[in-house]
């Protein structure tokens, strides 16, 4: 009975708190509402500058098509190479396609990294259909019957991709810092000395501080759901449930990590510095990525202790290929000792006089 009054003097301290319950539920809102028309992977309007020195039939077809691309804005042709390149250099041009005997030079601005990566990339599938095409007639015969057929996403409709994600964000920064702030505000008030000196167990109190942040990840988890389906059309073609099992996890462990934080902080300063330093690096490492080969060693091997790439991995399993908890169950598997083992170290940490 006595977690029953605990949890009620949280949910009483979140009340009346004049800024929380405005935070709990306008956040999400904002965050669905803004980021995934802001947070757009694709590159568009890019200039693209020709030096076409061949001038046959296929090299204008060539140009012709990248002009029409709704990803380039043609930036005209030049008498030579080094003309082109003056607009490189003065910031008239992304990147530069030469047609020379024959063959292809593309090369790229990298000033802006991002912008010449994927100009160059784009560009290199328009060469290389048209590459395939020109030597002979059967085989072009055969490129014009092959199609591409996308399993999953058939409209590559990048908020399908993107909105999963946003929903770890959300559950992190609502779940992470607000323990985060619980414990160290009551240090600084002299509340918790109150507390430590009652029969309460460190596992009655820890849990009593988290159940209320677990009930608020239910709560906005439901927000995201019903706005990704109000505002985007978007709902998940697996079942809803495990969307609600995988979201507990992911609360599980940043609740917990955040009650860790405060309970080796002293002051609210601290603790906001070190969540933030732990949350920009969580994102910057594999939070809203793919783990690839070519990421350095040492940061492709955190992927594997990182709940924010198991738990996106999942959701967007549900939300875009439709799985269940069979093809799921690695990623529940791995959130479930996580977050277990930061709730144990929670319990562990807290200093509780006698």
């Amino acid at each position: 009975m006595m977690i029953k009054y605990l949890i009620q003097k949280e949910f009483l301290q979140i009340r009346r708190n004049a800024f929380l319950p405005k935070l709990i539920i306008m956040f999400p809102i904002v965050i669905m509402c803004v980021m995934p028309w802001v947070m757009q992977m694709e590159v568009k309007n890019i200039v693209v500058d020709v030096v076409d020195i061949d001038h046959t039939v296929e090299s204008q077809r060539l140009v012709q098509q990248v002009a029409a691309s709704n990803y380039f804005i043609f930036g005209g042709q030049k008498a030579t190479y080094a003309e082109a390149m003056k607009d490189i250099e003065k910031g008239r041009a992304d990147v530069i396609l030469e047609i020379r005997d024959g063959k292809y030079l593309i090369a790229a601005n990298a000033v802006n990294g991002t912008k010449g990566a994927m100009g160059s990339a784009y560009l290199s599938q328009i060469v290389t259909s048209r590459q395939h095409s020109m030597p002979h007639s059967q085989l072009s015969m055969v490129n014009s019957q092959l199609s591409t057929l996308n399993l999953y996403n058939k409209g590559q409709n990048y908020k399908l991709f993107m909105i999963p994600a946003l929903f770890a964000i959300v559950m992190m920064l609502m779940t992470g810092f607000l323990p985060t702030l619980n414990i160290v505000g009551e240090k600084e008030t002299g509340t918790i000395e109150q507390i430590n000196v009652t029969p309460v167990s460190k596992w009655s109190f820890i849990l009593a501080k988290l159940i209320p942040y677990w009930l608020i990840a239910l709560f906005v988890i439901t927000v995201c759901l019903l706005l990704a389906w109000l505002v985007y059309g978007i709902t998940p073609a697996g079942p809803v449930w495990l969307i609600y099992v995988l979201a507990m996890l992911l609360a599980l462990f940043f609740s917990s990590f955040g009650l860790i934080v405060s309970n080796y902080s002293d002051t609210m300063q601290q603790a906001m510095f070190v969540m933030w330093f732990f949350v920009v690096s969580i994102m910057l490492l594999s939070g809203l990525f793919t783990p690839t080969r070519s990421m350095p060693q040492w940061a492709y091997l955190t992927t594997y202790i990182n709940p924010m790439h198991y738990f996106i991995d999942a959701i967007r399993t549900i939300f875009i290929r439709g799985g269940g908890l069979h093809e799921t169950f690695h990623q529940v598997l791995a959130l479930a000792s996580i977050g277990t083992l930061m709730g144990c170290w929670a319990v562990q940490s807290y200093k509780k006089n006698s």
